[in-house]
């Protein structure tokens, strides 16, 4: 039974919105989540999911480590510029940490997470599609269809986990987004020479090609123009391979087998500010960033629980401004410090300019000759930008 009124509503019930419910689960407070999708049913889903050590210590704190089916460590991350004498490697042992991070699938985290829902007191709604927000100073308020009816329910705190769908409904909010003219595809690679817990991240012209340990495959993620993309999908199994293999290169060995391919368009999103009137963005709602280092859903995840922590310890009530504000502050120098980080490193990386490529050449053998360097940079990777 869905009451008329809670403490908090939110809309998105993907792993970020699951993750801000569960951090909450013993807090007292009253949670809807909305999801506006019917539960996906198990697929092929190629999604890799590079979840940073943070991300691990969260995830076991919410009782969802225990439960994810397949996880493959990542020991060390072998960063090279195709073209160049430039590498750098990061190794866990040098930071004190037994894995920099782990590759996990996408839709495993979403059931896992869906299953801990199931079993604790939160109020989970599948298929209800908002369709309006509405606040004042004390409250706000969500409308959406669900099964037939149009329902509206009121809350102290709306928090945004829904991709950035609602933003503009959002007064004094504004979304930024930069087009960086590139797709991502992704798939499942077998090669000759086995993973080893070494994840590669390949620095071209075109864009990263990166290459993550995920079971007895990697885990590809291959960043290409539209035009490329939409050439690559269009090969057959051999094909794509030698495609690869041409732009990889040698060191796997050769490419023996992969999954079926998939792609969409990359783009810089943020929004600014990321709270408004009884309203909070967290996760991609907040910022969706390129998938080169693999950083926005530990970003995300960071939000769901820095959020839960400024409910949790607030002395002013939930959505107040005051709370809202401290949150706010919080995750500013964070998700700046994700944004600019990423962001930094297509446009410095993807060009073929031989200036940029003599500086990324150097700097990459600099940073590796550099341990405390390298560490401190492996830290910001693993826990954001409070190292």
């Amino acid at each position: 039974m869905v009451r008329e009124h809670y403490d908090l509503i939110i809309i998105g019930g993907g792993p970020v919105g699951m993750a801000l419910s569960l951090a909450l689960r013993e807090s007292g407070m009253s949670v809807l989540l909305l999801e506006s999708r019917e539960l996906p049913e198990k697929a092929e889903d190629l999604r890799p999911l590079a979840l940073s050590y943070g991300s691990h210590l969260i995830l076991h704190r919410l009782g969802v480590w225990q439960a994810l089916p397949e996880i493959t460590p990542i020991t060390k991350i072998h960063v090279s510029n195709r073209g160049g004498f430039g590498r750098a490697v990061l190794v866990a042992d040098g930071v004190g940490v037994p894995a920099l991070g782990y590759v996990v699938n996408h839709h495993d985290v979403f059931r896992a997470m869906h299953g801990s829902i199931q079993a604790c007191d939160i109020d989970y709604l599948e298929g209800a599609q908002v369709t309006r927000l509405e606040t004042s100073a004390g409250q706000g308020q969500v409308e959406f269809q669900y099964g037939g009816t149009t329902k509206r329910i009121t809350a102290k705190l709306l928090v945004l986990a829904d991709g950035g769908r609602l933003i503009e409904q959002v007064e004094g909010v504004t979304q930024h987004v930069h087009e960086y003219h590139q797709w991502a595809v992704v798939a499942r690679i077998k090669t000759g020479i086995p993973q080893s817990g070494i994840a590669y991240e390949r620095f071209t012209s075109d864009g990263p090609v990166a290459l993550l340990p995920m079971g007895d495959y990697f885990a590809l993620v291959w960043t290409v123009s539209p035009a490329a993309a939409k050439e690559i999908l269009s090969l057959d199994d051999a094909g794509f391979l030698a495609r690869l293999h041409g732009h990889f290169g040698d060191r796997l060995g050769n490419l023996i087998d992969t999954s079926k391919r998939s792609g969409f368009p990359l783009a810089l999103k943020y929004a600014d500010p990321v709270t408004a009137q009884r309203i909070a963005l967290v996760g991609n709602a907040a910022q969706t960033l390129h998938p080169v280092a693999g950083q926005g859903f530990n970003l995300g995840l960071r939000d769901a629980w820095e959020m839960a922590d400024e409910i949790i310890m607030s002395e002013t009530e939930i959505g107040a401004p005051a709370m809202l504000a401290r949150y706010a502050h919080r995750r500013r120098i964070d998700s700046k410090a994700g944004r600019v980080f990423t962001d930094s490193l297509v446009k410095l990386f993807s060009n073929d300019d031989p200036i940029l490529s003599g500086m990324r050449n150097l700097g990459l053998s600099v940073l590796d000759c550099l341990p405390p360097v390298k560490r401190f940079v492996a830290r910001r990777m693993m826990f954001g930008a409070r190292g």
